[in-house]
């Protein structure tokens, strides 16, 4: 098939963008706003930038009255945020979490979830997500698009802090996923897990490529010097 988007039909039931890239970590994002009042809300447009330092970014596109979301405006206002690792056995206040409610309604409680406290930063941490990176907010690019929902604010952060569970390292030092089940969109109303792995290692002997792909800042300066 071929099609294109906003000028000739799909032919299809379902539309199949989201559907094709995928899977999409979650970036489940807490915020306070100027109030104090916590903001919690996941969003599937999440990764990370760069590793040194690290940086990280969530997309956030318009609610179903065509306003910005919470979480924007809250990093804009407050100039931080938190991420919090979604897995599957929190997936059921993950969805809660994305109900759209009025602003200053806490999302926490909505949800049911425990409130941790951060350490460099105002927003709360998930308690029960194995892991949480605490961020300082760096800038936003604004993408317009088709109303209500087209328009997209892009939301940068620089992690100054991580949280991560000891119970999710292994004898190894490595962070065990399989056993942290992250849970990652996919598109119309399907989520998957992370179930398998398999590890392919670059060839040849370049040293600082396999300290970048590793993600070890102080490796990969060694490497390069």
């Amino acid at each position: 098939m071929y099609y294109e988007p906003g000028i000739s039909p799909h032919g299809l039931p379902y539309d199949p963008f989201k559907s094709c890239v995928v899977p999409r970590p979650i970036g489940w994002i807490s915020t306070v706003d100027a109030q104090g009042r916590d903001n919690l809300a996941p969003y599937s447009q999440f990764q990370n930038i760069s590793f040194d330092p690290p940086i990280v970014m969530f997309s956030a596109n318009q609610n179903t009255q065509g306003r910005r979301k919470d979480s924007v405006e809250n990093a804009e206002q407050t100039g931080e945020f938190v991420w919090n690792m979604a897995t599957f056995a929190l997936r059921e206040a993950v969805n809660k979490s994305a109900e759209e409610l009025p602003p200053g309604i806490d999302e926490f409680e909505h949800a049911g979830l425990v409130k941790l406290a951060s350490r460099r930063v105002k927003p709360k941490r998930v308690a029960g997500s194995p892991i949480q990176f605490e961020c300082v907010y760096l800038n936003t690019l604004r993408f317009p698009g088709t109303p209500p929902l087209g328009s997209a604010d892009v939301v940068f952060g620089r992690v100054v802090a991580i949280h991560i569970d000891d119970e999710v390292i292994d004898e190894r030092g490595i962070i065990d996923i399989l056993k942290i089940q992250p849970i990652a969109r996919m598109g119309y109303y399907d989520y998957t897990t992370v179930a398998n792995r398999f590890e392919m290692i670059i060839g040849g002997n370049n040293q600082a490529l396999l300290a970048g792909m590793e993600g070890s800042s102080a490796k990969t300066r060694d490497a390069s010097s």
